[in-house]
C-alpha cells in the first residue's frame, strides 16, 4: 500500500525471510562462529538460544549455507515428537534405509541400529553428520535423553553425530535440570543471541530501507533510531513490525517521513497489551564440559562476509546492549580445589588451575600497578583510584572496552576465574596466579559465559556518574577533556555540567557509540581515559600496549 507512495521497490520490513535483506550484527556473527566451531570440534552438542525474533533462524540459514562439503545435514523444525517419531524423522532426513515393512514393526532399537550403521559407513567415507533441531525448547526430556544416547557412538578421535539445538531461553533452563546433567556436560559450545544495540538498530533499519530502494534518511530518519530501539528492545522482528506499521501510518497521514508521534502511535497499535519481551540475561548459566582446540576465529572471518553494513573499527563499534553493571563484583565462587583447569589446544603445557574471583581480581589489579585488598577488592579499589566495572557481553564486548579483565570460566560443574590479559584475532593470553598460557579463541569461547569484571582509573574524589547541574573536580576534568578533543579553549573550573558541555558530551557519546544521554558514567570515563592518554593497560595486541 505505501510502497509506491515512498517510491520503494518492496516492503522493507516484511517478516518473511528474504536473503536480500539479510543483516548480521556482531552478535549474529559470533553466534554463527559458534555453530561453525561446533562442527569442527569433534562432536557433541552445540547450543544456540535467543528471544523470539532475535534472529536465530537467520543465523541457522547462514550456517546451513556455509557447512563444509563433507558435512551431511539433517534439519528438524518441528520437534514435538515422540522418541520413535524423532528417530524416524532422523532416518528420513539422512535418507537412511530401513528394514522393509514386511520384516515386522520397527521399534526404537531398529531405528537406532540403522542410524548407527549409517554413521559408521559415513565416517568411513570421510563425512561428518550434523543434526540441527530448531525450536528445541519443545523437546521432551525423554527425547533429549535419546539424543544424548545417539552421541555415544564415537571413534577414538570424535563423536560421529554432531547435534545443534536452537531454541528460546527456556532451553537453557531445561538443560540445567539435574536429570539432564549428562547431556549438559556434552555441550561443547553455547551462545545466547541478545538484542541489537541502539547503533545496530539504526544500521538495521537503514539497511532494509536501502535494499528496498529508499534514499538515505527517508522515509525513517536516522534520528529515530534511539526511539525505535527503546520501543522494540532491539529485537529484529519487533523492529520489522513497528517500522512497517509506522510507514503505513505516515502514508495515511500523508507525511513524507515517519515522525516520533507516528512511531509512538504505531507502537501502541502493534504492541498493545504487551510487556517488554522476556529477558534471557537472568537465566541460570549452563555448565560446559572441558573443551580444547578451536576454529572460532576462522569461522568469524567467514561469517563476516554475511554482514550487510561495514563494521567500524573496534573502539567505535556498536556497543552491545547489556544490563546495567553493578559497581561491585559478585560474591566469591570457590571452585573445587585442583579440578577447574584450562587446557591449551594443541599444547602439552600443564593446564591452568582456575582461581577464585578475589584471587583473579587481585592479579588484575597488578596490571594497573595496584595491590587490591584481600577482603572485598572492589570495595577497596576506590582508595587506590580504581573502580570495578562488571559487564556481560563476551569477547565482543571486551574488544570494545579494550582492557584486561577477569573472566568467569566453566569447567563442567565448576566455576572459576582467570585474568584475560591480551587478545588478538586468533588467540588470548590467560593468567592465573602469575602463570600465563596462550589459548585459542575457540577453546576460550566454549568455556566463557560472557561475564567479566574489569578496572578503570578514576580519582577517589570522582563520582561514578555525573548528571546535569553537578559541579566538582570530576566535572572540570570531563569539560577539559571534551574541550581538548574538540580543540576548544580550556573551560574555567568550578562550572556545573551545563547544557553547552552536555551537548559536547552527547556528541562525544554518539560518536563513540555510547548511550548519548549527556550523563557521564563508567563507559564514558573509560573512553575519555583512552583518548586522553591516561596510562591504563590495553587488551588488544594491535595496540602494542597490552600487558
Amino acid at each position: 500500500m505505501y510502497t509506491s507512495y515512498f517510491n520503494l521497490k518492496q516492503q522493507p520490513f516484511s517478516i518473511a525471510p528474504d536473503p536480500r535483506y539479510l543483516f548480521m550484527s556482531e552478535r549474529h556473527r559470533e553466534a554463527l562462529a559458534h555453530l561453525l566451531y561446533g562442527i569442527g570440534s569433534g562432536g557433541g552438542f552445540v547450543l544456540l538460544t535467543g528471544e523470539i525474533g532475535a534472529g536465530k533462524t537467520t543465523v541457522c540459514r547462514c550456517f546451513i549455507e556455509q557447512i563444509p562439503d563433507n558435512c551431511r545435514l539433517a534439519y528438524i523444525f518441528n520437534p514435538k515428537l515422540t522418541v520413535e517419531e524423532l528417530l524416524l524423522t532422523i532416518c528420513d532426513e539422512f535418507r537412511i534405509e530401513l528394514p522393509p515393512a514386511s520384516a515386522g514393526a520397527l521399534g526404537v532399537k531398529s531405528y537406532v541400529d540403522a542410524i548407527n550403521g549409517y554413521l559408521l559407513d559415513s565416517h568411513a567415507q570421510g563425512n561428518n553428520n550434523v543434526l540441527v533441531i530448531d525450536e528445541a525448547q519443545n523437546l521432551s526430556p525423554q527425547v533429549l535423553e535419546q539424543l544424548r544416547l545417539l552421541t555415544n557412538l564415537e571413534t577414538s578421535e570424535r563423536k560421529l553425530l554432531q547435534i545443534i539445538l536452537i531454541g528460546q531461553p527456556e532451553l537453557r533452563t531445561m538443560l540445567a535440570q539435574p536429570e539432564l546433567e549428562q547431556l549438559a556436560q556434552r555441550v561443547i559450545a553455547r551462545y545466547h543471541l541478545g538484542p541489537l544495540s541502539e547503533a545496530e538498530t539504526g544500521a538495521y533499519v537503514t539497511h532494509r530501507l536501502t535494499v528496498a530502494g529508499a534514499h538515505p534518511g527517508n522515509p525513517i530518519p536516522g534520528a529515530l533510531a534511539p526511539l525505535i530501539h527503546r520501543l522494540t528492545h532491539g529485537v529484529p522482528r519487533r523492529i520489522n513490525l513497528l517500522c512497517d506499521r509506522a510507514l503505513l501510518g505516515a502514508y495515511v497521514e500523508n507525511s513524507s517521513v515517519v515522525t516520533p508521534k507516528i512511531l509512538r502511535r504505531a507502537a501502541q497499535e502493534v504492541f498493545a497489551g504487551e510487556g517488554p519481551p522476556p529477558g534471557g540475561r537472568g537465566a541460570p548459566p549452563l555448565r560446559w564440559p572441558l573443551v580444547a582446540g578451536g576454529v572460532l576465529a576462522g569461522a568469524a572471518i567467514s561469517a563476516a562476509a554475511w554482514q550487510a553494513v561495514p563494521r567500524a573499527a573496534a573502539p567505535s563499534a556498536p556497543v552491545a546492549a547489556t544490563a546495567p553493571a553493578p559497581q561491585h563484583a559478585k560474591k566469591d565462587v570457590q571452585p573445587v580445589k585442583g579440578a577447574g583447569s584450562i587446557p591449551v589446544g594443541g599444547s602439552t603445557a600443564k593446564p591452568l588451575l582456575l582461581a577464585t574471583q578475589t584471587e583473579a581480581l587481585r592479579e588484575l589489579g597488578t596490571l594497573w600497578g595496584r595491590q587490591l585488598p584481600t577482603d572485598e577488592p572492589c570495595q577497596g579499589a576506590p582508595k587506590l583510584d580504581l573502580r570495578c566495572y562488571q559487564g556481560r557481553g563476551g569477547l565482543y564486548e571486551l574488544r570494545l572496552l579494550d582492557r584486561p579483565a577477569i573472566v568467569a570460566l566453566h569447567d563442567g560443574q565448576k566455576l572459576g576465574y582467570a585474568v584475560l590479559s591480551s587478545m588478538d584475532a586468533d588467540s588470548a593470553v590467560l593468567s592465573v596466579n602469575g602463570q600465563r598460557q596462550k589459548v585459542s579463541l575457540g577453546a576460550l569461547a566454549t568455556r566463557f559465559d560472557g561475564e567479566f569484571t574489569t578496572l578503570w582509573k578514576q580519582p577517589r574524589a570522582f563520582r561514578d556518574e555525573i548528571h546535569p547541574g553537578d559541579t566538582g573536580p570530576d566535572v572540570d576534568w570531563i569539560a577539559g577533556r571534551l574541550a581538548e578533543l574538540n580543540k576548544l579553549e580550556a573551560p574555567r573550573t568550578d562550572r556545573p555540567l551545563d547544557e553547552p558541555t552536555r551537548r559536547l558530551l552527547r556528541t562525544f557519546q554518539a560518536k563513540q557509540n555510547l548511550k548519548a544521554d549527556g550523563v557521564a558514567g563508567p563507559r564514558t570515563f573509560m573512553r575519555l581515559n583512552q583518548l586522553s592518554g591516561v596510562d591504563e593497560p590495553h587488551l588488544l595486541a594491535s595496540n602494542g600496549t597490552g600487558k
